[in-house]
């Protein structure tokens, strides 16, 4: 098993030691491999809406610097939870791909995303949500068959537009709540 990295604090001040896991809980420990939400959004839009490139992230309507977003898919990819992929069309652009590990976060995802809705004011439609929660293990399939097949329709509407097989038209009511 591995619990420590190499990369933990890519931006280490020199001299300055690196940090120390917390404690040996692998809640704790997988948190600070991806646990700020940048990390956790670069992931859900890779894994459900189909981005693949830095533009894509960046104009997702969750307002990442530039900066924070580079430093995000850097950390991400050292952690072996991304690849990136010089595309063979344009060698100049890079498409960014989730790993085997990385993947495997999808049944977490798919429970925040259910729990978010659950128990938040969200934009979610709640006959998605109901869908998804009573169809947990086939979503995952299309999750992971997409990955597999390395199929970039979106599972979820991207901003602005563009719907995935799971998605409906926003419930007439979207400040519901989702019960």
């Amino acid at each position: 098993m591995h619990f420590a990295s190499d990369v933990d604090n890519l931006s280490n001040v020199r001299g300055k030691p690196k940090p120390q896991a917390r404690s040996g809980c692998p809640v704790s420990i997988s948190l600070e491999r991806f646990g700020d939400r940048w990390s956790l959004l670069i992931i859900r839009d890779l894994m459900v809406r189909g981005f693949r490139t830095f533009r894509e992230f960046q104009e997702s309507g969750e307002g990442i610097a530039t900066n924070i977003l580079a430093n995000r898919l850097q950390k991400l990819e050292a952690r072996g939870i991304i690849t990136a992929e010089v595309q063979e069309t344009d060698r100049r652009r890079v498409n960014y791909r989730l790993t085997e590990k990385g993947i495997d976060l999808a049944p977490v995802l798919l429970e925040l995303l259910i729990w978010g809705a659950k128990h938040e004011q969200t934009g979610a439609s709640c006959t998605l949500i109901d869908k998804m929660a009573e169809d947990r293990e086939k979503v995952l399939a299309e999750v992971r068959r997409r990955w597999r097949e390395r199929d970039s329709t979106p599972l979820l509407p991207k901003p602005g537009g563009g719907f995935g097989p799971y998605w409906h038209e926003p419930d007439e009511r979207p400040d519901r709540p989702h019960s």
